[in-house]
């Protein structure tokens, strides 16, 4: 008899072992296979990790363990072929340990939907086909003139597809006078643009040097730290040329969705169509498809965003992540994965080099180049040895910076604008928050309108009048009145993109804006189409949020604005500063990339704080070395470890008692370098009816932390109804 010991699809902390079946089919099977099991008397999916063979019979069996096996057939295997290679299902493994993820909500984010070992499967997208005609025989003899001028078009064309032929009536007599075929092809949902091929550009010195150093490296992981406008991009492609004149593959990451169709546009002009894409914003089918080709190796170079480090890629010699510090590459929901530490691991397993690149690095990356745990490429000038922007910072405190035309866009910066529009230039304006309005409330009683669902602020939408929830998404109709006191002359605060792109259609008539945040890019491909639009000069200015500020390349771009500086200063995390810096350095380095001189400003009520300030200047190492600073004396990454213990419960009082025996077994177990932040209410305190509390660790020596974890947690999750969910190197709290 086969015994199957298989995960079943439900990713929960007590499911996260395997149950054992008894298979008596005769299909080939064995690990990474999904079958159709009974659980708990539901249908659901199965993985199947191990094939054992046992001695004993099923009546034998029950008598040894006291429980009978259920069966599986035939009718029960799902796949022909195993889901993933070894290699895939190690990688799968050290994720799951690393993040305390339960291994099969691993296995399903790595997987398209088509083929991930959820029941929900049997309904993704399957291989699509299309009819396609080939010409047998050129011969016109007994054919009507009608016939006679299909074949043509199909002798002309061979092959053609069946839609294009003509007529089916025609062409079925063709088929049956033994002129012509019909095959079946696989339909590719995804087109990705065909380029016009181009030669590598010519290096500069401080490429050389840089692609040389990589290379020569003898760290797996290297960072490459270069400003804006220095070129990081043709040293991606001229490493990828020599990783793939070794016959080797390439996976290159970019941190924001918007970014990949520019990525995959420079690798397709350089490497045709070996290249593949891979992101969530792919249809279903598209993503099936691409997923398909790169396992059955047809694509030599994947281009994608945070979940494409998954790629079913075989024999990588290279992986890239641009724009290494972006937040976005950290997963937000669980499983808590950092794309990062993932292609890090994918590397040593890949025994390849991992190119982390930016203008800005994250402490963590750049503290580990300094240790020399990393290696270490720099590249301190623009590409044109232009110069960087001149920036100006705009005290918003000052009342002489305003005139009675806007609250919101100082006297200074109206008059650039006005500026540039004259010059037929360009304008960037960043303002990191979406939305008309930034809350609402009652000036009569003080009620603040926030979200019922999790404790969040609600934002004013003025393109459908609605207030939204920007975490769960929770929506309401604009409200008439105060649900408090009846009053109905509500107060609205704060202001976000929309509001500014309003600002500017008043003050300059006829100018043409446009606006980019996550709202817009919901819609299919519509950043894409606004980003290109943009680019080929059918818009003026460009309003939007921390996703215009990375990787794009306008030439004709000569201001760019930061709208408010001070948003990411007043959020509570220890990283508030360096999102800061980054976001302002990143804006700054937007502008003046081609042969016009550019110019940078900051509109801030902090003109004095230090991440302003070298943002500003884009002095990086400055920012650095007095960050470093902070970061040391309240004892925050990179120079400890940080875990993050979420509680859930629908009773707040059990909640609140076991999220402090949490804390006390942690702190009772004699662990040096170990405190303990909380239980604290978080910023969202409520989700689906359940109550939050989160604990944050911070340590010094993981493996002692890691092994605590790995035996409390099977122990301590579910006691008094409490469900724990765990965020590794959490990057808010």
């Amino acid at each position: 008899m086969k015994i199957l010991d298989v995960l079943t699809e439900y990713g929960t902390r007590s499911l996260d072992r395997t149950f054992s079946y008894a298979y008596v089919g005769t299909k080939p099977i064995g690990p990474r296979y999904r079958i159709k099991i009974n659980f708990n008397g539901h249908l659901a999916m199965g993985f199947v990790m191990q094939v054992r063979e046992t001695q004993d019979s099923p009546e034998q069996f029950e008598a040894r363990n006291g429980y009978p096996l259920k069966n599986i057939t035939n009718e029960d295997v799902v796949d022909d072929v195993p889901l993933m290679d070894e290699s895939m299902m190690t990688l799968a493994k050290e994720v799951a340990d690393y993040y305390f993820a339960p291994l099969i909500s691993v296995i399903q984010a790595m997987l398209p939907l088509s083929l991930s070992p959820k029941l929900s499967s049997e309904h993704g997208p399957k291989i699509a086909y299309e009819q396609w005609v080939q010409l047998v025989s050129a011969d016109e003899n007994g054919l009507t003139d009608k016939q006679i001028e299909m074949l043509r078009l199909i002798a002309k064309n061979t092959p053609i597809l069946k839609k294009e032929a003509g007529s089916p009536a025609i062409l079925k007599k063709l088929i049956e006078a033994g002129r012509v075929t019909l095959f079946k092809k696989e339909k590719q949902r995804l087109q990705i643009p065909v380029n016009e091929r181009e030669e590598p550009h010519e290096m500069t010195e401080l490429q050389r040097q840089a692609y040389q150093k990589i290379l020569d490296s003898s760290k797996e992981v290297v960072l490459l730290q270069g400003v804006t406008g220095s070129g990081k991009t043709e040293v991606y492609l001229r490493l990828s040329e020599t990783v793939l004149s070794q016959g080797k593959t390439v996976l290159m990451l970019v941190p924001e969705i918007s970014l990949t169709p520019v990525m995959v546009e420079y690798f397709s002009r350089r490497f045709g169509p070996k290249v593949a894409i891979l992101h969530s914003e792919l249809t279903p089918g598209e993503r099936y498809d691409e997923y398909r080709r790169i396992a059955q190796g047809k694509a030599s170079i994947v281009v994608g965003a945070r979940s494409a480090v998954f790629a079913p890629l075989q024999n990588i010699g290279l992986i890239i992540l641009d724009e290494e510090h972006v937040e976005s590459y950290k997963q937000d929901n669980a499983p808590f994965y950092h794309a990062r530490e993932v292609a890090i691991m994918r590397g040593k397993q890949e025994h390849c080099k991992v190119v982390l690149g930016s203008a800005t690095p994250s402490l963590e990356t750049k503290a580990r180049a300094v240790k020399g745990v990393y290696g270490y490429a720099e590249m301190n000038r623009r590409i044109n040895e232009k110069a960087l922007p001149k920036t100006q910072i705009v005290d918003l405190t000052d009342r002489r910076n305003f005139n009675a035309k806007s609250e919101k866009l100082s006297a200074p910066l109206q008059a650039l604008i006005q500026e540039k529009l004259n010059r037929h230039e360009q304008v960037l304006l960043l303002l990191n928050r979406r939305g008309y309005w930034t809350g609402i409330n009652c000036p009569k009683c003080g009620y603040i309108f926030t979200c019922p669902q999790c404790g969040g602020n609600l934002t004013y939408h003025q393109e459908d009048s609605m207030l939204k929830c920007h975490h769960c998404g929770y929506v309401m109709r604009y409200p008439e009145r105060c649900p408090d006191c009846g009053n109905t002359h509500l107060r609205r605060i704060g202001y976000g993109t929309e509001r500014v792109v309003k600002e500017l259609e008043d003050l300059y008539p006829g100018v043409r804006v446009a606006r980019l945040d996550s709202d817009v890019s919901r819609v299919s491909k519509q950043a894409v189409a606004i980003l290109k639009a943009f680019k080929e000069g059918k818009y003026d200015i460009l309003v939007g949020t921390q996703m215009i500020a990375k990787g794009h390349d306008f030439p004709n771009v000569t201001l760019s604005a930061v709208v408010n500086a001070d948003i990411g200063l007043a959020l509570p995390t220890y990283r508030a500063a360096e999102r800061t810096f980054e976001l302002i350095a990143q804006a700054v380095g937007r502008s003046g990339r081609s042969s016009k001189t550019g110019i940078a400003l900051i509109q801030t009520y902090n003109p004095n704080h230090y991440a302003i300030r070298f943002g500003a200047s884009q002095d990086y190492e400055s920012f650095f070395r007095y960050e470093m600073q902070q970061r040391k004396v309240a004892k925050y990454p990179p120079y400890v470890y940080l875990i993050l213990l979420e509680f859930q419960s629908s009773n707040e009082n059990k909640l609140v008692s076991f999220a402090y025996d949490f804390k006390k077994d942690v702190m009772t177990q004699g662990f040096a370098d170990v405190s303990a932040i909380g239980p604290i209410l978080p910023y969202y305190a409520m989700q689906d009816g359940m109550h939050k509390r989160i604990l944050l660790l911070r340590y010094k020596n993981r493996q002692q932390m890691d092994d605590y974890l790995h035996e409390a947690l099977p122990r301590l999750n579910g006691l008094s109804g409490v469900k724990i969910t765990v965020n590794v190197d959490p990057l808010d709290y």
